[in-house]
């Protein structure tokens, strides 16, 4: 059973040591953001997703550590959380400790990212919303039967935009 313990704090340690890689991009990601930069966001988003990658086949290694930690307890695995395994462990107390400082610095690091996350897509949906209202604005303005708005205007305009887009006669 240690040896499946050290194998998984192995693993949360790599997968946090990876996602405080992944802070300094998340934090980029926000300037580049503000500055609509397009061409340097996929640069960043691409390099987002090279990391998001690496974290999934930790994962995935990570779940089947928890399978085998299941097997060895007679669990079931989806019963499993971390915090669970920290407690099963209170007659090893160095492997518990061990967990359980990882497990802290992960939840600090997630959280972390979750804000800068939640910034950046605050952000974008900005960004999207301005977008929206500029292509409205500008097809409004297209559609205006006239963009001379002098006292005159409405007897200068041609008969066809007086009727409307079309004529019915036809």
């Amino acid at each position: 059973m240690a040896s499946i313990i050290e194998e998984l704090a192995s693993i949360l340690e790599e997968e946090q040591l990876i996602y405080e890689e992944l802070l300094p991009i998340v934090t980029e990601k926000t300037k580049v953001i503000i500055k609509n930069n397009l061409e340097s966001l996929q640069k960043i988003t691409e390099q987002e997703q090279a990391v998001v990658d690496e974290i999934t086949a930790l994962e995935k290694k990570r779940s089947e550590v928890i399978i085998n930690i299941a097997i060895v307890m007679n669990r079931k695995p989806e019963e499993l959380t971390l915090t669970e395994i920290i407690k099963m462990l209170e007659n090893q107390p160095e492997e518990q400790r061990q967990l359980s400082n990882i497990h802290e610095r992960l939840k600090r690091t997630i959280q972390r990212l979750m804000n800068v996350n939640h910034q950046n897509k605050s952000l974008m949906e900005q960004s999207l919303e301005m977008i929206e209202f500029n292509m409205n604005l500008i097809q409004s303005t297209r559609m205006s039967p006239g963009n001379n708005y002098t006292k005159g205007a409405v007897a200068s305009q041609s008969p066809a935009l007086q009727t409307g887009m079309f004529d019915a006669k036809q």
